[in-house]
């Protein structure tokens, strides 16, 4: 039997939130109104424990699905801002999504707009149509464009959402610039020292080899590795692409998952980097479901979604348990001990005045304010560190091919002297 969350307004103006399980859509309508509540908001939800329960081959075909089907963050921004601006004007929401067709330059994109279009036509409502390309809009943003449609303010929930995927967009953008200088020295590291490798190092080998010189013991460490790596050079490169392939799908399955995700959050600077980060999306998510009526046990389940770390998903898990159990909302995210106490007292005092989605937005714009200091003090930092450590690393094979030429000729000049 389905379950259906609702918000209601008793008689003596009380407002309440809660799920019941009924039939049908028409059926819970019909037992809420019964009772001589007001309904302000009545939706069918699905439970995130059935989420939960794929199979890693399911989660796989989803990540594969949504990496084919996926359009850039920007892309989405665009759409949702113009069609906020289009549906304000007075155009219907099929012409709006017409218009923006035409003009979109993203095939991949235009082609997903058609078959909303089309639904459109077909009499479906815009949530409905969405949610038939998971790939391109995801569960938090056809729950909020839902919510627009119940409570007959769609425009203006468009609107929070596109500034909402503004913010996403900017958050990650500072993110990624933080992360680029260091990945791109690694990399420039790796194909330098591989280089050095394969065809510097066979070269002094064959110099050693014929005046038969016994070698430090770290140039033959050297040359044993060179030695290795030239003659197993695809199967090296292929033994790479399978550890990465296997890491990656064990992150898929719960105990790889906790433990990589654990240990992105423990890692020094980057984690408070990426727990910052997470703190911002759950945060501005949080704030704008609230902010549009949405029931706080279905908002967790959201918010669920968007952190991206399961050592924060289980938590929320608990904190949706222990509302549940008529805890409020703070108290439970303080007894996680995952939430940052920053956060849990802005959450807090929005229980308290009532105002939690104006108090989460500040939390928000707090820990992006955060993500923008830790990206420029890693920025100003690592990029000395990066060339201190490549610069020692190339010196370190220098040193150790040289070494030896150095030692055979004060050994000759001391025969000839």
């Amino acid at each position: 039997m389905p379950n259906f969350a609702f918000i209601i307004t008793e008689p003596d103006g009380t407002r309440r939130e809660d799920r019941l399980r009924a039939n049908s859509y028409e059926a819970a309508w019909s037992q809420l109104t019964k009772r001589g509540w007001k309904i302000v908001s009545l939706r069918e939800v699905r439970m995130a424990e059935q989420a939960q329960s794929t199979s890693i081959v399911d989660q796989i075909s989803t990540a594969v699905y949504r990496m084919r089907t996926s359009v850039p963050l920007q892309t989405l921004v665009f759409f949702t801002r113009q069609l906020a601006t289009m549906f304000s004007a007075g155009l219907t929401i099929e012409k709006s999504v017409a218009n923006l067709m035409e003009e979109e330059k993203s095939s991949r994109f235009r082609k997903t707009l058609a078959a909303v279009a089309t639904d459109l036509k077909r009499g479906k409502a815009l949530s409905e149509a969405l949610a038939e390309h998971p790939g391109v809009f995801d569960s938090l943003y056809i729950a909020l464009v839902k919510a627009g449609e119940i409570s007959g303010s769609l425009n203006t929930v468009l609107e929070e959402l596109s500034n909402y995927l503004e913010a996403v967009a900017e958050t990650r953008r500072k993110v990624v610039s933080a992360l680029t200088y260091p990945v791109i020295i690694v990399l420039f590291m790796i194909i330098i020292l591989t280089a050095l490798l394969i065809f510097i190092v066979p070269m002094f080998t064959d110099i050693y080899a014929n005046f038969g010189a016994s070698l430090p013991i770290h140039t033959r460490m050297l040359i044993a590795i060179s030695t290795a790596l030239s003659e197993n050079f695809i199967a090296a490169v292929g033994m790479t692409l399978v550890v990465f392939i296997v890491g990656w799908t064990l992150t898929l399955t719960e105990r790889g998952g906790i433990a990589w995700d654990t240990f992105r959050i423990r890692f020094p600077v980057l984690g408070q980097l990426h727990v910052d980060s997470m703190m911002n999306r759950f945060s501005k998510t949080f704030g704008i479901l609230m902010g549009a009526g949405v029931p706080v046990l279905e908002g967790i389940d959201h918010c669920h979604k968007v952190v991206g770390n399961r050592v924060i998903r289980r938590a929320l898990n608990d904190v949706k348990t222990m509302v549940k159990d008529g805890f409020a909302i703070s108290v439970a995210m303080k007894k996680t001990g995952k939430f940052p106490s920053t956060l849990v007292q802005l959450v807090a005092t929005g229980e308290e005045t009532g105002e939690m989605d104006r108090l989460l937005d500040r939390a928000a714009y707090f820990y992006e304010k955060q993500v923008e200091a830790i990206s420029e003090r890693l920025t100003s930092l690592i990029q000395p560190m990066m060339i201190i450590l490549l610069g020692a690393v190339v010196l370190t094979i220098l040193v150790s091919i040289y070494l030896p030429i150095f030692q055979i000729g004060r050994v000759m000049q001391a025969g000839l002297g």
